[in-house]
C-alpha cells in the first residue's frame, strides 16, 4: 500500500516549484544544480524550498533535496513543452496567483511589514523574484492537465488494481458518515441591534479621541476569532469574491487612518479602519460585534424548522430542496447541505464534527432527521439546525464494496502517474538535461535524466 500512496503523492506534487514564501536571506552561494533546455535550477533554490517546508511544519523525507530536485527537473520539461504547445497562461493569471500568495503570507505573519522583515525585501521585490517561477508553475500545470485529461478508469481496472494489494497491507478505515444540516440564524431584535450600534459608535469616539488604539480595542472587544489576536487586521483585494460585499465596499471607501461608522454585514456589525492601501490591495483592521439573539427568536426558528422537518418526513419536500429554500448557510445554496472534506468528498469522520453534532448523531439511525436543536457556528453566531444522517459506515478494512470510489481514485491516480512517467521519459530525449555531477552522485533517482541512460 505504501507504493500506492507514494505514487499518488508524487503525481499530485510533481509540479512543485519554489514557493513565494518570504524566505530568509540566502546563505548558500548560488550554484547551478541542473540545466534543462535553456533554463537553470539553482542549488540555493532547492535548499530554500526545503527550508520553506520546515517553516510550514511539513515532515521531510530523508532525501528531501533530491525529491525537490527531481520535481524541479520534471517541472522544467513540462513548462518548456507547454511553451512549445502554446498553452495559454496570461499575465493576469500570474498576477492573481502572486497576489493570492502574498495575501496568504500577510495573514500568516500578521502584517505586510512582518513579511518584508522576514524576507529581507519589499513585497514588490518578493513578487518580482517569484513572477517567473509562478509562470513556469502555471505552464507546467497546464501541460499536466493536457497530458492526463482523457485518462479514464474502468471497473475491471479498479478490481485488478485492488487485487494486487497484499491482503495484510489493506488500510483500516474508521467509521465515516454522510451528514447534512439545515441551519437558521434568527435575526436579533431591532432594540438589540441599536444597542450594539451605540457601542460601536462609542468605540469609534474612543479611537478618534486617542483614548485607545484600534488594535487594542479589537483585541479586547471584537467577536471575530479569525482576526482578534491580530488586532482585527486583514489583507484585502478589491476583486476577491470571498469577502462580504458590504465589508469590502466600505473598506475601499476609506482613506488611510480613517475609521468607518458602524456597518452591517451578514456576520454582524463592524467598524473598519483603513491601515494601508495600494490600488486594489489594502490592509484593514475591523471590530466585529454580533447582536445577541434571545430565546424568543431561537424558539421561532425552532418552530419553523420543526414544520420543515415534518414536510421532509412526509415526503412533500426533499432535504436538499429544503436546504436550498430555508438554510441560512450559503454553502447549502451552491454545494448542497452535506458536510464535505477538503477534497470535496461528502464522507467525514467523527473527529471532524463539532461536539454538539456528535451528541445529536448518538440519537440518530441511518436515514433519520434530528429534531431542531440549538447551534453555534465557529464565529459564535447562534442558530437552530436539523441534521440528516444519510449514511454511516462501520470501521473496516478497505474493500471493493464499501470503498469503491476511493479505490477507483487510487487506481486512476496511479494510471495517470504512469502515463506522466512515460511522457517524461519520452520527452527527455528531446530536451537537453545536464545534472551537476555532485548533485547526481547524491541523488541516484536523477540518473534517469542523464543522457547516458
Amino acid at each position: 500500500m505504501y507504493s500506492v500512496i507514494r505514487t499518488s503523492f508524487l503525481f499530485s506534487s510533481i509540479l512543485m516549484v519554489f514557493t513565494l514564501c518570504a524566505q530568509p536571506k540566502k546563505v548558500v552561494a548560488d550554484k547551478i544544480a541542473a540545466v534543462v533546455g535553456d533554463r537553470i535550477i539553482l542549488q540555493s533554490d532547492i535548499k530554500n524550498s526545503v527550508a520553506d517546508m520546515v517553516r510550514r511544519g511539513e515532515s521531510l523525507p530523508p532525501n528531501a533535496e533530491c525529491m525537490i530536485m527531481e520535481q524541479a527537473v520534471v517541472s522544467k520539461v513540462m513548462m518548456l513543452q507547454a511553451e512549445k504547445d502554446s498553452l495559454p497562461v496570461t499575465d493576469e493569471d500570474v498576477e492573481a496567483d502572486l497576489d493570492n500568495r502574498i495575501r496568504t503570507y500577510i495573514n500568516q505573519f500578521g502584517s505586510q511589514e512582518a513579511v518584508e522583515e522576514i524576507a529581507g525585501k519589499t513585497i514588490y521585490q518578493i513578487k518580482d523574484d517569484a513572477r517567473e517561477s509562478v509562470r513556469e508553475q502555471k505552464l507546467a500545470a497546464s501541460m499536466q492537465r493536457k497530458i492526463v485529461e482523457h485518462v479514464r478508469i474502468t471497473p475491471v481496472e479498479v478490481k485488478a488494481w485492488f487485487d494486487k494489494i497484499p491482503k495484510d497491507s489493506l488500510p483500516f478505515y474508521e467509521s465515516e458518515l454522510e451528514i447534512g444540516q439545515i441551519v437558521i440564524y434568527p435575526k436579533a431584535s431591532r432594540d438589540l441591534e441599536q444597542y450594539i450600534v451605540g457601542e460601536m459608535n462609542n468605540y469609534r469616539r474612543q479611537i478618534e479621541l486617542k483614548l485607545t488604539t484600534f488594535d487594542q480595542l479589537a483585541k479586547r472587544v471584537s467577536e471575530d476569532p479569525g482576526s482578534k489576536d491580530r488586532g482585527g487586521q486583514y489583507q484585502l483585494n478589491r476583486n476577491e469574491k470571498t469577502w462580504d460585499p458590504v465589508f469590502l465596499s466600505t473598506s475601499f471607501r476609506l482613506k488611510e487612518g480613517e475609521v468607518s461608522p458602524p456597518v452591517k454585514s451578514k456576520f454582524g456589525f463592524h467598524i473598519i479602519q483603513m491601515v494601508q492601501r495600494n490600488g486594489d490591495d489594502a490592509i484593514v483592521r475591523h471590530i466585529l460585534r454580533i447582536p445577541p439573539v434571545t430565546l424568543d427568536e431561537l424558539d421561532q426558528a425552532r418552530r419553523k424548522l420543526d414544520t420543515v422537518r415534518s414536510k421532509i418526513i412526509a415526503g412533500t419536500l426533499t432535504f436538499s430542496g429544503a436546504a436550498t429554500k430555508y438554510s441560512d448557510e450559503e454553502s447549502a445554496k451552491y454545494t448542497g447541505p452535506y458536510l464535505t472534506n477538503r477534497d470535496g468528498s461528502t464522507f467525514v469522520t467523527i473527529d471532524q464534527l463539532d461536539k454538539d453534532m456528535v451528541n445529536l448523531l448518538a440519537k440518530l439511525k441511518t436515514g433519520d432527521y434530528s429534531m431542531p436543536a440549538a447551534y453555534e457556528n465557529e464565529q459564535g453566531k447562534k442558530g437552530v439546525r436539523i441534521v440528516h444522517l444519510k449514511s454511516r459506515s462501520v470501521p473496516h478494512r478497505m474493500n471493493l464494496h464499501d470503498d469503491y470510489s476511493k479505490i477507483a481514485q487510487f487506481a486512476l491516480d496511479e494510471k495517470k502517474a504512469k502515463l506522466m512517467e512515460k511522457w517524461i521519459l519520452d520527452k527527455l530525449e528531446t530536451y537537453y538535461v545536464n545534472i551537476d555531477p555532485a548533485t547526481a552522485e547524491e541523488c541516484p533517482q536523477l540518473k534517469k535524466f542523464s543522457a547516458d541512460n
